[in-house]
């Protein structure tokens, strides 16, 4: 027996504006905003109306074909010039996710041959529709790998959103779990909070169920205590940058997960897809780690819950050193050990088991 599920796309290219779901807004209201100029897809990346490192990748290539078209010149090197312009200010909107850079300089070579200021313009919305295209296969490719790892019944721990509001669709470390309801398998998610901005409660809890998937909400504190109580089977989480060595960079609160999945002997999976490695970057130390608004710990929703002058640091991401992480799953497979070495093996094109 097979099930579909439904969940709203996070991203849609429009021809003159990008449509955008306002993951702001969610659960409470389901509100979806227009971007039509350079300036609204950097504010949407800055202020997490559209997160998840692919989904901002996506975005961003959008935002860059979109501006492009307003760029008027019949020279195609001012042409180039003017788009690298935009393509540095929307680079900027945010530091850690490689998939931002990633996106917008793989628009920035589909242009490399143009003849044309026309035919560049014409590769920009080709190659981001593309991207997007490619990636929701990605995200099915991942969870058909990830699926292998889990069997009827298990529960499985999570923290961030990974899902398909992440993404394309699917999502990397939630796919399995789209996969897994389509054929009846039965899994249950334990979804952690995701404090300072609350991404578990507010975007996973919500996704999964829109989905129909069977998924309990936890604070991020309660992670020990569940994985005892409820005899977690494993943990999967996304990832924003995977360094050469596999440290990997993701949400705030990922590396706490695994070091009590080591403790209590869980196998800690992190599911991405090719287009998260950098493999310029040769371990997590080398990582930038944004630090966001002190605000989004003082108050939550609006609601102040700390002294106004409290000093706060709110790192966005934390780095899980590679030797604690199980396995990483991507399109091409699974990675189980030596990292560094199966990462080059993955960049030369060989697939790994």
């Amino acid at each position: 027996m097979t099930h579909s599920f439904a969940v709203p796309r996070s991203v849609e290219w429009k021809e003159t504006a990008i449509t955008i779901l306002n993951q702001q807004k969610l659960p409470d209201v389901t509100e979806y905003l227009e971007l039509t100029t350079k300036e609204d897809v950097f504010d949407a990346i800055v202020t997490l109306k559209v997160r998840g490192a692919p989904a901002i990748g996506i975005t961003a290539a959008f935002g860059l074909a979109l501006a492009a078209k307003d760029i008027e010149t019949d020279d195609v090197t001012e042409f180039r010039r003017r788009l690298d312009d935009i393509k540095q200010y929307l680079n900027s909107s945010r530091p850690t996710a490689i998939n931002l850079s990633w996106a917008l300089e793989r628009l920035s070579h589909s242009i490399e041959n143009a003849i044309s200021v026309n035919e560049a313009k014409t590769n920009l919305v080709h190659e981001a529709i593309q991207i997007q295209v490619e990636d929701e296969e990605t995200c099915r490719m991942i969870g058909q790998n990830a699926l292998q790892l889990f069997k009827k019944g298990d529960r499985i721990m999570t923290i961030c959103n990974a899902g398909s509001i992440a993404t394309s669709r699917y999502g990397t470390a939630l796919a399995p779990f789209y996969l897994a309801k389509q054929k009846d398998l039965g899994l249950h998610i334990y979804a952690c909070e995701t404090r300072p901005v609350l991404q578990g409660s507010r975007l996973t809890a919500w996704e999964l169920m829109q989905g129909g998937i069977d998924v309990t909400l936890i604070t991020d504190s309660m992670a020990a205590h569940t994985m005892k109580e409820k005899q977690i089977s494993a943990v999967i989480v996304g990832a924003d940058r995977i360094a050469k060595n596999g440290d990997t960079a993701n949400k705030i609160g990922t590396y706490g997960l695994a070091i009590l999945a080591n403790a209590f002997d869980i196998p800690f999976f992190v599911a991405a897809p090719l287009s998260t490695f950098d493999t310029k970057v040769k371990s997590g130390a080398d990582i930038p780690i944004e630090e966001r608004d002190p605000e989004e710990v003082r108050q939550i929703s609006g609601v102040r819950t700390a002294p106004t002058d409290v000093p706060v640091f709110n790192p966005a991401f934390d780095i899980t050193p590679h030797d604690l992480i199980s396995g990483i799953i991507t399109e091409k497979g699974i990675m189980t050990g030596s990292y560094e070495e199966e990462i080059e093996q993955l960049f030369r094109g060989e697939k790994v088991h």
